[in-house]
């Protein structure tokens, strides 16, 4: 590498967090999540070592799928937009994909096909809304939607929902929406899909036929706020080193825009890596980092390519002291919550320039 920044991935962590989530709800079968490049992990990498533990995979859209498929990774894929365009569906069995259906469109689509003896028949998800109001179909419908496209609700159909308040232990919203979705599939199916990662570890009638399974694979906790304290392992450990060191007067200022003022004299420690890596540009004065396993605060602006931090009270730091911006010493739900953002966005915004090396 040209530079020392990279992002660690711990596979060990992987396969710790996969156990201790499944730990929750052992009857349940798991789709592991790696849209979105894994969440930045990498999806190829990430399937590969869970290869022989999924149940199934899923991504976003359809363009996630060719990268598994190219590597090798030979279980279904569970498309969570479901088809964008009517052509997509035609890759339905080469691709050996599973459609999450959430509109009437996507269900006259798949139904034709079927009926023309197309695609499978066998594998379908439809997912209805409980709340979310982003994606599905409404409930009040159902008896409708199951007399028209009666090729698509059948014994082997997966039923879903997805809920807005399961990273919100106290909200009563959770426990309204899994009660609702349950009475209203009573006695119409018997493979049904609710939890999420914050649904599958605080809300067990949540956990049924398939859970899904994304931030706390990655070893993120779920919950914002850190209300339940979950037994989890961060894969991803972002780091950097020194690259400058430069002694500053009182009164003398930091970076763009002179943001930041020196109240007294203050070594300042520029560290390679910026908002073209993937660190937010927003990142706000007093952000942490570790350098040697000391922590140090942000001074002045994110710029594209360094950071610079004032190391004044460090006992030792030179040019080329690695830099923990988070990982396993430095939770990045505690960075996200100086940032004004979660650890989701910070996990998947890490740019491709950042190299990930596998542990």
């Amino acid at each position: 590498m040209a530079r020392y920044t990279h992002a660690s991935i711990d596979l060990a962590a992987l396969s710790y967090n996969f156990a201790a989530m499944c730990d929750f709800s052992p009857n349940s079968k798991q789709v592991v999540v790696v849209k979105a490049d894994a969440y930045g992990n990498g999806a190829v990498a990430t399937a590969k070592h869970l290869q022989d533990k999924a149940d199934m995979f899923a991504v976003a859209f359809l363009d996630e799928v060719f990268e598994l498929r190219e590597a090798g990774i030979q279980q279904p894929i569970l498309v969570l937009q479901g088809p964008h365009r009517e052509q997509e569906c035609e890759l339905t069995n080469s691709l050996n994909v599973i459609w999450l259906l959430h509109t009437e469109q996507q269900l006259n689509w798949i139904n034709k096909r079927i009926e023309n003896n197309e695609i499978d028949n066998l594998h379908h998800w439809v997912k209805f809304d409980t709340g979310m109001h982003r994606l599905g179909l409404l409930l009040k419908d159902y008896e409708s939607f199951h007399r028209e496209y009666r090729h698509i609700f059948h014994s082997k159909t997966v039923v879903a929902t997805h809920l807005a308040t399961a990273d919100e232990p106290e909200n009563d919203l959770s426990a309204l929406a899994i009660n609702t979705f349950i009475r209203a599939m009573k006695g119409r199916h018997g493979c049904l899909s609710i939890a999420n990662s914050a649904a599958n570890i605080c809300l067990p009638s949540a956990a049924l036929t398939w859970n899904r399974m994304g931030i706390s694979l990655y070893g993120s906790s779920p919950f914002e706020h850190d209300e339940l304290a979950v037994d989890l392992k961060p894969v991803m450990q972002l780091h950097s080193e020194v690259i400058a060191l430069r002694q500053i007067e009182a009164g003398e200022s930091v970076g763009y825009g002179a943001t930041w003022t020196a109240e007294k004299p203050s070594l300042i420690a520029t560290v390679a890596l910026g908002y073209a890596d993937g660190y937010p540009r927003q990142a706000p004065i007093g952000t942490p980092a570790l350098f040697a396993g000391e922590r140090a605060h942000l001074v002045g602006r994110v710029s594209m390519d360094m950071l610079t931090f004032d190391v004044t009270h460090l006992q030792q730091v030179d040019i080329g002291t690695p830099v923990e911006l988070w990982g396993k010493n430095l939770s990045i739900n505690t960075v996200a919550k100086h940032i004004g953002t979660i650890g989701y966005e910070l996990m998947t915004r890490i740019s491709k320039r950042v190299p990930r090396v596998y542990l």
